[in-house]
């Protein structure tokens, strides 16, 4: 059957999504051609503030690569403009900004053009330097300008001005944001939530003006109506200086070419329940141009939605309705958790309202829920947001609350018989709740997935089931059901589970690979595997050069199997282990020396100090693993910082051993049992440059009141009046995880032998990125107890190799030729 042609207009998320859905169902039906005005794949529009905040980059927010295009057989045109539809001959004619124009015939055609950031209409508004907040190349304009210039105004205090003011003051600006309303976010908080925010944001160093009119836009007085905005001018005479402007006062549906068409336009492109435009049934739109009964959507969860009723009715199904949206709000606003859903204005006693509220200004918390007519109609959240999905669901379905009355404020986990979950209140939740509302995403959905597909990170689970892949407010939700989904049960996990799309090897069949001599390779029979290049070879990798996730893992393998005889490639590891440093989202770099157990002195604390001050350095911090972190030093800097510092690194940036946290133990603690600080001091200084597949945490603590926390690490050791007892496989990350009491010691020289031995079993066989925790699940407590406790020999000898492995390897901070350190890259570049 001869394929009928498709032309998506706008290669946004709504268009995009469509088109997801559309080939999952109806494959083989269409032949799609894309039209997108931005030189860019598809991309999540959200997140183009972590971007400007220097927290991600424009590769890390690409939703659909180049790739997803050709495996789906999609035509796509990056950087063509559509300047005009025929409806009558079905054409669509688009140009590339060259003046070259592109053109196609059509049977169904799809708009999704979005939205154009409204400008507001003031003298000045076409200088230099006065820009909207909408695309990528709004965003890299801004990054572009913070290098440069100082002042910054931001009109606008919604979502988008508070996300573009704060990446632009971590860029270095002086901020003020201009705000018409009486308080921020007007549309999504109430104003004492609004206040809250206001003064949450002021303590970070941003500046508000509330309530002012902008009434012209002032450039440099000598060069006329071309030069660069200089100031912001209000209806009351004052003035802020101003190099930059960023209009984020609102959004307006884009129907520029849909009137054009003659496409019946109000409020947005006018389309039925099918997503077919009123005027001409072979065209569709979804997303913010779309009009559906009078409400033009600006939240990804309806626009999804809308995707999916057009695939079903694309397809031919017929069998999809959109009769609406009812929206809530969650947003992570700088880092503030933010939720609103219904009616959280409320109203009058006489029309039936009433409200139940709990602030908390210094805990930064408050709550608001809205009651009309025994059910809850609306919910404004500052701070604690974690009820809010519940919240939701009650609204929703319209259930009577008098039951529940008492409680509702203090959240889903105090009603019945749940009781208090905390942090893992994910594991509390029925498999139909919802847990993504941008993608409509269950509890059950995302945990079938984990467990059929063998999901282990959260880029997995978004990928294969799209939940925080948008507004991304319910990562922390995801990540709990990752925890102690997979985390949980990793002995069902399947076994076969390709490292990455570059081949089908497992992690397992690529370390067997390695340990084991692989014939031909190079030549010769029995050649042993050394190299990246000539892992790719033998297992038939289909990258030649790999990707991102698999060179690092393959680089760590060669390493940690072959030491001294592999040799580790810098440029196979992530950035930090580059730079031996950890980067921070303004581009510095934070500095962490070690400290032997938590013990420092004099000398050290002083050559600290100097090179704090020497180098201007920002902030200096107490970690949790008891050592020093120096935060803000330039990368120019970092190399004499840790010359005049003197101290060996602290490996704070590395998948290796981190710290070694003690007590102060018998020396001086009267309930001290035993010497914790000098056993943590042996065990950091005999392991403290081992490389692992994941971030490594010891804690010795000095008698079982375990000050050290020692219960929560990867090994813990806590002293009893017989000796050591050994812990193994703790984690106090998203989900803490007590660790396993492994076995009872006598002597410093046992709880050495011991810890290294587990350690290099969990080096040779846990598989990258996997922290012992996992690993231990994975393999089972039984299988590290018959390696470790049942097998002398075996012991002495993981014992012995991991000491063979360590020795002699050099330290990154001082040793640059020895430990590959590139020392071209701390070398700023200067201008010609």
């Amino acid at each position: 059957m001869k394929k009928m042609k498709l032309v998506l207009i706008g290669n946004g998320m709504a268009g995009v999504r469509t088109l997801e859905e559309l080939v999952k169902i109806a494959p083989e039906l269409y032949d799609i051609t894309v039209f997108g005005a931005e030189p860019h794949p598809n991309y999540n529009r959200i997140l183009l503030s972590p971007v400007l905040a220097g927290e991600q980059t424009i590769d890390e927010i690409i939703l659909n690569p180049l790739s997803w295009y050709a495996d789906h057989q999609i035509t796509l045109h990056m950087g063509h403009k559509v300047i005009e539809v025929n409806r009558a001959r079905r054409t669509v004619t688009a140009e590339d900004g060259q003046g070259a124009l592109v053109s196609v015939d059509y049977d169904r055609l799809l708009i999704a053009t979005g939205s154009t950031p409204f400008i507001l209409p003031v003298q000045g508004k076409d200088l230099q330097g006065v820009i909207a907040y909408r695309d990528i190349a709004d965003t890299q304009t801004m990054i572009n300008t913070a290098k440069t210039h100082k002042h910054a105004v931001v009109i606008g205090g919604g979502l988008l001005g508070l996300e573009a003011a704060n990446g632009l003051m971590l860029r270095g600006m002086q901020v003020t944001v201009v705000h018409i309303a009486p308080w921020l976010m007007e549309r999504q908080l109430d104003d004492v939530a609004g206040g809250l925010l206001r003064q949450s944001l002021e303590a970070r160093g941003l500046k508000f003006l509330i309530g002012a009119q902008t009434q012209a836009l002032i450039g440099d007085a000598d060069s006329g109506k071309s030069g660069r905005v200089r100031a912001v001018q209000f209806k009351d005479g004052t003035e802020v200086p101003a190099d930059l402007v960023v209009m984020a006062a609102g959004i307006k549906p884009n129907t520029l070419l849909a009137e054009a068409m003659g496409l019946h336009c109000n409020r947005g492109i006018v389309v039925n329940d099918t997503m077919q435009t009123t005027t001409d049934p072979r065209i569709y739109s979804v997303g913010e141009c779309a009009a559906h009964r009078g409400i033009a959507y600006g939240l990804v969860a309806p626009l999804f939605e809308q995707g999916k009723v057009c695939a079903t009715h694309l397809a031919q199904f017929g069998i999809g309705r959109y009769a609406g949206s009812q929206t809530s709000t969650k947003l992570k606003v700088t880092g503030i958790d933010l939720f609103s859903a219904g009616n959280f204005m409320g109203g009058s006693a006489e029309q039936g309202f009433e409200e139940i509220i709990m602030s908390d200004p210094f805990g930064g918390v408050y709550k608001k829920l809205v009651i009309q007519g025994d059910k809850l109609v609306g919910a404004c959240l500052y701070g604690d947001t974690v009820d809010g999905s519940w919240y939701f669901k009650l609204l929703r379905e319209g259930r009577k609350i008098a039951d529940i009355r008492d409680k509702l404020m203090f959240g889903e986990s105090n009603i019945g018989d749940v009781g208090h979950q905390g942090h893992s209140k994910a594991a509390a939740m029925a498999d139909a709740d919802e847990v993504c509302g941008c993608n409509g995403v269950t509890k059950g959905k995302i945990c079938k997935a984990i467990k059929e597909k063998g999901l282990f990170t959260l880029d997995e689970v978004r990928k294969h089931t799209k939940a925080s892949a948008s507004c991304g407010s319910c990562t922390g939700l995801v990540e709990q059901l990752l925890m102690f989904t997979a985390g949980g049960d990793y002995s069902a996990t399947p076994k076969k589970k390709a490292m990455c799309s570059c081949t089908d090897a497992s992690h397992e069949e690529v370390r067997e690979a390695i340990r084991k001599p692989a014939p031909g390779v190079g030549g010769q029979a029995g050649e042993k595997l050394l190299t990246i290049a000539a892992v790719y070879q033998q297992l038939g990798w289909r990258s030649p050069n790999g990707c991102s996730s698999c060179r690092p893992a393959v680089n760590y393998y060669l390493i940690s199997t072959w030491p001294k005889l592999a040799q580790d490639d810098p440029q196979s590891r992530f950035i930090n282990e580059r730079s031996h440093a950890n980067i921070q989202k303004d581009g510095s770099y934070s500095v962490i020396p070690r400290m032997w157990g938590g013990e420092t002195s004099a000398s050290e604390l002083r050559r600290i100090a100097d090179a704090v001050d020497k180098y201007n350095i920002p902030t200096v911090k107490v970690t949790g693993g008891q050592r020093i972190d120096l935060l803000g030093v330039k990368k120019e800097d970092l190399v004499n910082v840790w010359k005049d510092i003197g101290m060996p690194s602290g490996h704070a940036y590395a998948k290796a051993l981190r710290t070694v946290k003690t007590c102060v133990g018998s020396e001086w603690c009267r309930m001290g049992t035993q010497d914790s600080t000098q056993m943590g001091k042996d065990l950091e200084r005999a392991m403290w440059r081992m490389y692992a597949p994941h971030k490594v945490k010891f804690a010795v603590s000095g008698c079982p009141r375990n000050c050290a926390e020692a219960g929560i690490k990867d090994v813990g050791i806590i002293g009893v009046d017989s000796g050591w007892e050994m812990y193994v496989a703790g984690n106090g990350g998203i989900k803490t995880e007590v660790a396993h009491f492994l076995v009872k010691l006598k002597t410093a020289a046992e709880v050495l032998e011991y810890t290294g031995a587990f350690c290099q079993l969990y080096r040779l066989e846990g598989w990258y990125l996997e922290r012992t925790v996992h690993f231990v699940n994975r393999v089972g407590l039984d299988y590290i107890k018959q390696r470790i406790l049942d097998d002398p020999a075996g012991r002495a000898a993981l014992w012995a190799d991991l000491q063979f492995a360590l020795d002699g390897e050099p330290d990154p901070w001082f040793e640059h030729v020895q430990a590959a350190v590139d020392t071209r890259q701390f070398v700023p570049l200067v201008p010609a």
